[in-house]
């Protein structure tokens, strides 16, 4: 069996989208004979180091060595100066992590998504691939000091993050986007009629998704009186206030909010849904160039009509071809949207089967070793 260990600055069990992204990729490493050790910082305080903690807590059921290490920095306990924070924090326990526990380690194989992690392991020779979801300027800093590095792959999760970063020449690159957990879905789901999902928080880097704009559409009486949209997994926060928004518009009937659900349970909810919302704004340069949403490739495998703002990222999707895309300043764009959703083709069981994270950790696997 393969061994590879996985070492991040994420921490574990987090009610975000990237710890449940690196929970469920090590659970398909796993599942194809990739035995991961997964090491990580005990930086809040509802972190854990225990397995079964986060297995229950993310729904996974492959088994794979935890190791939850102390973290004694300012980052998860002062709430004052935290971008700075963060990264003096995340600079020196990766440097010490490194220096402790992998110091001049070039038998094993490594995967990260810290660039940090990624510098300390590369610089020493270790073999480490070097997963770059978005960008910043630590990472494009990072990115041109390990470019020459023979033993440093670089996996992009948006074809547009290579494109971000083609002027410099890598050892060896690949684009994976994100992928689906095929097992958590249940077979022959009833759906209601014409009902609208959004699955996820309302909010991304403290900006607005855009929920307030889309709440306006059903203003309109075709909106109105064809469809009804529920919002999955917000926070407390958010669907307090989401709600004062929705009783201002008198769309109680409409418009309905969950807060945060289970792996298993939010999957439950949106097999229910004829048609999966993605929204953002154009503020945030990642969402509108480099994203590759979870929640895209769930609403695809639950049979949902992908309604979706037309940004570069969505467009250049795998299987974008499937996306209804309207502007989210356009009422008349949404409607569109809606019809042409209607009569939309579903992507083929060979397309679904290639947007699973199994898939991904076999390309992974072959990237990798």
């Amino acid at each position: 069996m393969k061994k590879l260990i996985y070492v991040t600055y994420q921490t574990f069990p987090a009610n975000t989208a990237n710890s449940l992204q690196t929970i469920s990729n090590i659970a398909y490493l796993n599942k194809n004979e990739c035995a991961v050790d997964l090491y990580f910082p005990l930086r809040e305080k509802a972190s854990s180091g225990d397995y079964t903690t986060i297995s229950n807590y993310y729904s996974v059921d492959s088994k794979f060595n935890v190791f939850g290490l102390k973290h004694n920095y300012p980052h998860g306990k002062v709430q004052f100066l935290k971008p700075l924070f963060y990264h003096i924090s995340h600079f020196f326990w990766s440097k010490n992590i490194v220096k402790q526990y992998f110091k001049h380690n070039s038998q094993d194989f490594f995967i990260t998504r810290s660039d940090w992690i990624a510098y300390f392991l590369g610089k020493q020779g270790s073999s480490v691939a070097f997963e770059v979801h978005q960008t910043s300027k630590l990472r494009s800093f990072i990115l041109k000091k390990l470019s020459t590095l023979s033993n440093v792959k670089i996996i992009f999760l948006h074809e547009n993050l290579k494109k971000r970063y083609e002027e410099i020449n890598y050892n060896k690159n690949i684009v994976l986007h994100n992928g689906v957990d095929a097992s958590l879905f249940n077979n022959n789901v009833s759906k209601e009629k014409n009902k609208i999902v959004f699955l996820g928080k309302l909010t991304r880097f403290n900006q607005t998704r855009g929920i307030e704009q889309l709440i306006t559409f059903f203003h309109e009486e075709y909106v109105k009186e064809n469809f009804s949209l529920d919002i999955v997994g917000c926070s407390k926060k958010e669907q307090k206030t989401i709600m004062e928004l929705i009783k201002k518009h008198n769309l109680e009937d409409k418009i309905t909010t969950f807060e945060w659900l289970n792996r298993k349970d939010a999957i439950s909810k949106i097999q229910t849904a004829e048609y999966g919302l993605l929204l953002n704004t154009p503020e945030n340069e990642h969402s509108y160039l480099y994203t590759s949403p979870l929640k895209y490739f769930e609403y695809l495998y639950a049979g949902l009509k992908v309604l979706a703002v037309d940004f570069p990222s969505h467009n250049d999707l795998p299987l974008s071809k499937n996306i209804n895309f309207f502007n989210l300043k356009d009422t008349e764009s949404f409607i569109e949207a809606l019809k042409n959703a209607k009569e939309a083709d579903a992507p083929s069981s060979e397309e679904l089967s290639l947007i699973t994270l199994d898939s991904r950790a076999k390309k992974i696997i072959d990237f990798i070793f």
